[in-house]
């Protein structure tokens, strides 16, 4: 059945204007012209849009645009290996909340601290984070991390509590939220004063990885119907 653009923006209620975009981008297939150059449009562009527009919440507006740019040129494995990393994040980010709530766990219901592990160096921590040195460098000049430094060589150092706050940080930074308040969180976890904050801070992260994992599942519904109706597939 023939659509024009209105007739699939009404269906988002975007305009018009916007479906015609997204094609020019590579989100649509390029759709075929009347004699007076006007675009048609078929239930496989309809398709696609709705794939397109599922992607976004799940992995963003600019990786859901090149994982429709590679369907339309051909690259499958490109499309399902983009997916497969954004799960494989999804699952540290709940790995990493949940190694949080055990941190902060036992710091406010131990009476004595467990015994310290080996310090870390800058470049062991960053390592484990999968950041830069200067990433946690800028968090110590925001007040979020408090190294000790090394006798004679004045190499900063991080201790276990050091490692937790640097964790914390990792996992409300992916959560949006400003250095600012990460370093409120930060000083009352090391207060061991009022974790109401913090228990806030981690149910609202909580909420925001479970309303990923229904956007990616959606968006894997949508672009798996989208394929199956353009034909592609491991065989194609």
């Amino acid at each position: 059945m023939k659509k024009r653009p209105a007739d699939l923006a009404r269906e988002h209620g975007i305009s018009a204007q916007a479906v015609r975009n997204y094609e020019q981008d590579g989100f649509l297939p390029p759709a075929e012209r009347t004699a007076s150059g006007y675009r048609i449009y078929t239930e496989l562009h309809a398709a696609a849009l709705r794939a397109f527009l599922a992607l976004v919440p799940a992995y963003g507006h600019a990786l859901s645009g090149q994982l429709m740019n590679a369907v339309h040129n051909g690259a499958l494995d490109e499309v399902l290996t983009a997916i497969d990393r954004g799960h494989a994040q999804l699952l540290r980010d709940r790995g990493t909340l949940d190694s949080v709530r055990q941190a902060v766990g036992h710091l406010t219901a131990e009476a004595e601290p467990a015994p310290a592990a080996k310090p870390r160096t800058i470049g062991e921590l960053a390592h484990q984070l999968n950041l830069t040195p200067a990433t946690l460098r800028n968090w110590e000049a925001a007040g979020i991390l408090a190294p000790q430094r090394e006798r004679g060589t004045g190499y900063r150092i991080y201790r276990a509590s050091d490692v937790r706050d640097a964790e914390l940080a990792h996992l409300l930074r992916r959560g949006g939220y400003p250095l600012g308040h990460i370093a409120t969180v930060v000083e009352q976890i090391r207060t061991a004063g009022g974790t109401d904050s913090l228990a806030r801070a981690l149910d609202d992260w909580q909420r925001k990885l479970n309303r990923q994992g229904l956007a990616m599942l959606n968006a894997a519904r949508l672009l798996s119907d989208y394929l199956e109706l353009a034909g592609v597939g491991p065989g194609t």
